[in-house]
């Protein structure tokens, strides 16, 4: 849930000192919905063919900044993506469902999430300081749960992960976090900060064929990460290789009475299966 209070009165203290954009950072994932067979080519999947979908996460965290601009409308969202050109419509779709306008930064080598929150923070930088920064608190591929913590802390600002409900207002910024069932953190932050959408916060909206279709006039602008002034990290994470799970399970049919069947289960989970 997202609340947008005290802007008017917080906004004519600071108009002439603070810039008022969100900045939305999206993953674009393969689209598993399709049906489509995922091929591994070395150390990577073959990009060839896919179908690529918005991260679940990162729509939340779009919609939610989609939420308070429709409260504001002189604030502007921008979406922000890295990754090669074959995901451009992912980056462009964000545009039909309400961004001002959206920033692919192409690179073909894969990207950690080191590499991945390096890259974000450079071009955060180079385009100017953003009031909030929304990302999904994880991508349902990797599901490494890193990168928004790396991107707070490259630019020195406080994060909150795994949000369900947002206030936000020019100097201060409110959200209550999930961190386990039925346990909910209240954070307050100064902006700018970093926020980790939930799937609590929110259910996008899709957007419609006019808004599809207007999308594709307008311009992504594109950042070869080279162009980048970015430091190499001193470590990162590499895939040496992508292998094809095999389901090698063979159902086994267990007869008698209940006691022995329970008798049986026990012995298989102690024995066999070895998880008590």
């Amino acid at each position: 849930m997202v609340n947008f209070y005290g802007y008017m009165e917080a906004n004519r203290r600071s108009e002439e000192t603070m810039a008022f954009s969100i900045l939305v950072c999206i993953k674009a994932v393969p689209d598993m919905s399709s049906g489509q067979q995922l091929v591994a080519d070395g150390n990577r999947i073959a990009l060839s063919d896919i179908a690529w979908c918005m991260n679940s996460y990162d729509a939340c965290a779009l919609e939610a900044a989609l939420v308070i601009k429709d409260a504001q409308p002189q604030i502007t969202v921008d979406a922000l993506s890295v990754g090669p050109d074959v995901v451009r419509p992912i980056i462009r779709r964000a545009m039909a469902m309400g961004a001002d306008r959206s920033i692919l930064i192409e690179t073909e080598r894969p990207a950690d999430s080191i590499l991945t929150a390096r890259a974000l923070a450079a071009a955060i930088r180079s385009d100017g300081e953003p009031w909030i920064i929304l990302a999904g608190k994880e991508s349902i591929d990797s599901e490494g749960m890193q990168t928004h913590f790396r991107l707070a802390a490259d630019l020195g600002m406080p994060v909150a992960t795994n949000v369900i409900e947002v206030q936000a207002a020019a100097d201060e910024v409110q959200v209550a976090c999930e961190r386990d069932p039925g346990t909910v953190d209240r954070i307050r932050m100064t902006p700018p900060c970093v926020i980790g959408a939930g799937k609590g916060l929110n259910s996008p909206k899709y957007p419609t064929f006019p808004d599809i279709m207007k999308a594709r006039k307008k311009e992504v602008r594109r950042i070869d990460l080279d162009e980048l002034s970015i430091e190499p990290p001193a470590a990162a994470t590499t895939v040496e290789a992508l292998t094809a799970a095999e389901e090698r399970r063979t159902p086994k049919e267990l007869t008698g009475s209940a006691a022995q069947i329970a008798a049986r289960i026990v012995d298989i989970l102690k024995n066999e299966a070895k998880v008590i």
